[in-house]
């Protein structure tokens, strides 16, 4: 069975962090971008952040950059997100896709394989 586990949400103070982990079982993401993705209550998902295949491009929409960092380890086979001075508007349930990495993009597209999300809550 193919799939992707999140993991690492949970409640947290405005100003702090949490990283959140992106591991896949059954199959192998060498060939896979690897895309985070969030929706917040009543809102539409939202593509914040996608890693090439190799690792070495990267993107994120403007809501995040500089305050987040994606990565990967290849030989975990897992896909990381490093979530600083969150603040509440990043409350949402995020999860994690495999697709295809587009140049210019915040997301990645034509996701084969989807997580099942984990929450993120923000408050004080």
């Amino acid at each position: 069975q193919f799939e992707l586990v999140e993991s690492g949400g949970g409640l947290v103070q405005p100003g702090g962090s949490l990283r959140l982990s992106c591991a896949a079982s059954g199959f192998t993401m060498d060939y896979y971008a690897v895309g985070w993705f969030r929706q917040a209550p009543g809102k539409g998902r939202e593509g914040i952040s996608c890693i090439s295949s190799s690792g070495g491009s990267t993107n994120y929409a403007a809501s995040v950059k500089g305050r987040f960092t994606i990565s990967r380890d290849i030989d975990k086979n897992t896909v990381y997100l490093q979530m600083n001075n969150l603040r509440p508007e990043d409350t949402a349930v995020y999860y994690c896709a495999a697709g295809v990495f587009h140049s210019g993009s915040s997301y990645c597209s034509d996701n084969d394989y989807w997580g099942q999300g984990t929450q993120v809550t923000v408050s004080s």
